[in-house]
């Protein structure tokens, strides 16, 4: 079958297909969360598969270092967005159109953000990541409250003013290309592009890189054009704060990234890290300065996706490829968690402010102790995998820039101050009293169900930190040698 129906479309089609089937079901009863799920188990089965695959191009897709860890992170973490869904679901209180709408949108999603981690062509890789913000823009308004509205129009504009400076710049680099390879879709082919960069013109290379930069930048949650995540984070359904800062922001990073590979080859045009050490470290200082004025939980760790975020790009900047794709890796990990324990901690105390939240690690343990561990990882402290990926981070930046020492040790330590007080807040505090929405974890097994998400992405980060199989590392080794 496989070569009638290559692997990565197979990663790609299923979500999909899945989607259509979760239109057709009727609303309500316990089969669209499990047909949810059980599409999602399959598509982290065939993700996980991937890392075994050999690499090469196979049309308008390729395997490779860069992407086979990133697509078997996104099927670990759909699928524990797809159980954390079924645990929350009936407290969303979807109406038949909304319900069936959000379960196609996400799988529409996560078969969208695949296909833009796995092609080889730049123009199908924009277009998928296209189809995976118009689909986060629909969970985002599913709601339909004003708030929901206006965060979802928030997303669709700014991030629509970036989809166009992104395919400005990928037309460019087409027309860098094409006296060199022709015209059709070598001229989109990445690997086509790594071949002939040295010869393409570096001034239509350079400019193609600033509108990728940006457009590209504008959905990775990168500052100037990051407002639209911190509300569509706090205003979507529960689970989809999960799939935005975990899955959406890695895919549009992924293609800078690509971008960067590309003209970074050329040694006439510009060089593509110090703009990115420039977005990172306006990302991460602006980020952990907000980190202390935030009063809504799910606004605030949205805030925390744009500092770590900033930390990945500062890592690429410098050309740290290893401890970028681990930033990227750990904080998708870590952040889903952290969400999934807000989420739950919403409905149990029927609102997300921090002030409502309070006390969980000793009313509600399992959750509490999860959340607080969570929210630990995420200001870097160890055992988790984003310790690691800082520390190398730092390093890094000693031995090749060392003036960055100072913004970044400051950026680091007032966001990881601010997010100890708030985890200090929310789970070691006095208990604040529940007051649960109508249909909290109504399923047998109930909060189990939400917390045990919770526990498996903390401890693949401990894993991914300090048991690294030998086999992942050189993984990692091959993306940092495609990507430099």
């Amino acid at each position: 079958m496989a070569d009638f129906f290559p692997l990565p479309w197979l990663i790609v089609f299923l979500p999909w297909a899945g989607a259509v089937v979760l239109a057709l079901l009727a609303p309500g009863g316990r089969w669209p969360p499990l047909v949810n799920c059980g599409v999602s188990a399959a598509s982290a089965a065939l993700a996980l598969g991937l890392l075994a695959a050999p690499e090469g191009v196979q049309g308008w897709t390729r395997v490779d270092g860069v992407n086979q860890p990133l697509v078997a992170l996104g099927g670990i973490i759909g699928l524990a967005t797809a159980l954390f869904s079924a645990a929350t679901v009936e407290a969303e209180r979807f109406d038949g159109l909304r319900a069936r709408a959000y379960h196609a949108a996400f799988q529409i999603f996560m078969g969208a953000q695949f296909l833009a981690l796995l092609s080889d062509n730049l123009g199908v890789m924009w277009v998928a990541i296209e189809i995976a913000t118009l689909a986060s823009v629909l969970m985002v308004a599913v709601h339909g409250t004003p708030a929901a509205i206006e965060a979802a129009w928030k997303f669709f504009v700014l991030c629509g003013v970036g989809i166009a400076l992104a395919l400005f710049g990928t037309i460019l680099l087409y027309l860098a290309a094409q006296p060199l390879v022709g015209h059709g879709d070598p001229g989109l082919s990445w690997a086509a592009l790594r071949l002939v960069a040295d010869r393409c013109d570096p001034g239509i290379l350079s400019l193609a890189f600033v509108f990728l930069m940006v457009g590209y930048g504008t959905k990775a949650g990168l500052v100037p054009l990051h407002g639209w995540l911190p509300d569509a984070e706090a205003e979507g359904p529960l689970p989809i704060s999960a799939v935005l800062s975990g899955l959406l922001l890695n895919a549009a990073l992924v293609a800078v990234l690509r971008a960067k590979a590309i003209v970074g080859i050329n040694p006439g045009a510009l060089e593509p890290g110090p703009l990115l050490l420039g977005f990172g470290l306006a990302s991460l200082l602006l980020a952990s300065l907000a980190l202390w004025r935030r009063r809504d939980a799910r606004r605030l760790f949205a805030w925390s996706s744009i500092e770590h975020m900033g930390l990945s790009a500062i890592a690429f900047g410098l050309g740290a490829h290893v401890a970028g794709m681990l930033h990227l890796m750990g904080h998708s990990l870590v952040k889903s968690a952290v969400f999934f324990g807000i989420g739950a901690a919403a409905q149990l105390k029927g609102s997300q402010k921090i002030s409502d939240i309070g006390g969980l690690a000793g009313s509600h343990p399992a959750l509490g102790w999860g959340l607080a561990l969570g929210i630990a990882g995420l200001a870097g402290l160890p055992p988790f995998s984003l310790f690691v990926s800082e520390f190398r981070l730092v390093t890094a930046a000693a031995a090749a820039q060392p003036w960055l020492l100072l913004p970044l040790g400051l950026g680091l330590l007032l966001a990881g101050a601010a997010l100890v007080r708030v985890m200090q807040s929310l789970c070691l505090g006095p208990a604040t009293p529940d007051a649960p929405v109508a249909g909290a974890f109504a399923r047998p097994g109930g909060l189990w169900w939400a917390s045990g998400p919770v526990w498996a992405l903390l401890a693949l980060s401990v894993l991914l930190g300090f048991a690294l199989p030998a086999w992942f590392a050189a993984l990692l080794g091959d993306a940092a040698r495609l990507l430099g």
